[in-house]
């Protein structure tokens, strides 16, 4: 028997700072917090939904020291667009090879950007 998986629930992302992560997801990136729990113990899980999928935050486990671990990506419909607006916000593209932010590939363009934890977001345009 097969598990039939049909597709994501959600991505959880670890949140160190809770008012820092809301403010980057929330006005920074622009995303609509459609879910917020106060566990009443200065534990949080917050959701955004993002087309067909849900982000997760939440501080109930903590990033890894290297920022690396969960990936999610964005996609966007224009890449270039959306670095000069993450720029003009503050944010800074990150480099994936030394003199390389934007990755171009045969079916998309890719640049990565890190939250305030300094886990990676891919911002993703397919072509």
């Amino acid at each position: 028997m097969s598990l039939k998986i049909k597709d994501i629930a959600f991505t959880a992302y670890p949140a160190t700072n809770i008012p820092r992560s809301r403010k980057f997801y929330g006005e920074i990136l622009g995303l609509k917090e459609t879910m917020a729990m106060d566990f009443g113990d200065g534990k949080w899980w917050i959701e955004y939904e993002i087309g067909t999928g849900t982000l997760a935050l939440s501080n109930h486990t903590k990033p890894s020291k290297d920022g690396g671990g969960p990936n999610i990506a964005l996609e966007v419909e224009n890449l270039d667009d959306a670095i000069a607006a993450l720029e003009a916000r503050g944010v800074k593209i990150a480099e994936v090879f030394p003199g390389a932010t934007v990755i171009n590939s045969p079916g998309c363009r890719f640049c990565f950007i890190k939250d305030p934890d300094g886990t990676p977001i891919n911002i993703h345009q397919c072509r």
